[in-house]
């Protein structure tokens, strides 16, 4: 049977997507690649673990021979203020590394068949003007001049995708399928917020329930477009299972809705009233948000692929993220 091949599994959409995967089709082998073992929630749904690192092409021919693949989903990156601190790291890892998967699924294209290469992108490909006065929501193609070393490697790496997908090798019969989503915020229930640069959400939930203050990181004025993680996951898997030809584009934009900080903490009051969340802007993450629209389009993929958010603005907070973040702490959100 054919495997699904995980690169950066023990990330916060890595850890969801397993599980979603699981759940779906537990028969379907699920090979994943990492610097470090599965954590324990998702270590007994996978199938062959492999340890390494994504810049090393041996280790990504490990995984050609490990199976069959025909899906790679290749969420393995360094995030974006950890990629300021040190860019010359974050292109080796985020760039490199994305070649050569494209590679491997290149040479699984030409083995076995064509290869679904679905690639998390995201917001940071956009660099708004400083000064912006843009209230519409922003379309795939405006705005492309990205501030940070992320957002111009995630961008770069839409086009090497677009360009194994079509030109590479000049090739009549394109051995892989490039799909990429280019994310907003993403926010999880049931992982611990990693230093993304929209974390500033979830951090104010997890200081919430732990009764600890939380100052944000950010603007109270600050606004910008967030999914939850279970909608992200969804739209991964919904990408990945469009035909081809219904496709106009090799990214799309996904959104859910667009909320500023200070909603964000009126909302966390109003389930918490003795929190405590003040606002404290680090100059570097506000120059980086600032950057970044206010809303998204993604009119093309509810048009082309059917997408559309399980959780509005009241749903993902009510409903997801904090009963699923107080249990955790094992306290009750009664």
């Amino acid at each position: 049977m054919s495997a699904i091949l995980v690169t950066g599994a023990n990330g916060e959409i890595g850890q969801a997507l397993i599980r979603h995967i699981h759940d779906g089709a537990p028969e379907k082998p699920i090979i994943t690649l990492d610097l470090k073992p599965p954590v324990d929630a998702i270590a007994p749904l996978i199938t062959n673990a492999l340890i390494g690192d994504v810049t090393d092409p041996e280790v990504c021919e490990a995984a050609a021979h490990a199976h069959r693949v025909d899906t790679i989903f290749h969420l393995a990156a360094l995030l974006s203020t950890r990629c300021e601190q040190d860019p010359e790291l974050c292109h080796h890892v985020n760039v490199e590394g994305t070649l050569n998967l494209l590679r491997l699924a290149h040479a699984l294209g030409r083995a076995y068949g064509r290869v679904a290469f679905v690639f998390p992108s995201s917001i940071a490909v956009y660099g708004l003007p400083a000064g912006r006065n843009i209230s519409a929501p922003v379309r795939e193609d405006e705005y492309l001049m990205p501030t940070t070393m992320y957002g111009i490697n995630k961008l770069y790496c839409e086009h090497l995708g677009r360009y194994y997908s079509h030109y590479y090798q000049q090739e009549a019969d394109a051995c892989v399928d490039f799909r990429a989503l280019r994310f907003p915020g993403i926010i999880s229930a049931h992982t611990l917020p990693t230093g993304g640069t929209t974390d500033y959400a979830s951090e104010m939930i997890h200081a919430a329930v732990q009764g600890k203050p939380y100052a944000a990181f950010v603007h109270e004025q600050t606004r910008l477009p967030f999914m939850m993680m279970p909608d992200a996951v969804r739209a991964l898997l919904m990408l990945a299972q469009t035909p081809a030809e219904r496709l106009t584009r090799t990214a799309y934009n996904v959104n859910s809705f667009s909320i500023s900080a200070a909603e964000i903490a009126a909302l966390v009051q109003g389930q918490f009233a003795a929190s405590q969340v003040s606002f404290a802007p680090n100059p570097v993450r506000q120059r980086i948000v600032d950057s970044w629209p206010n809303d998204v389009d993604d009119s093309t993929a509810r048009s082309d692929w059917g997408w559309s958010p399980a959780f509005g603005i009241e749903t993902a907070f009510s409903d997801y993220l904090i009963p699923g973040i107080c249990a955790h702490y094992g306290v009750s959100s009664e």
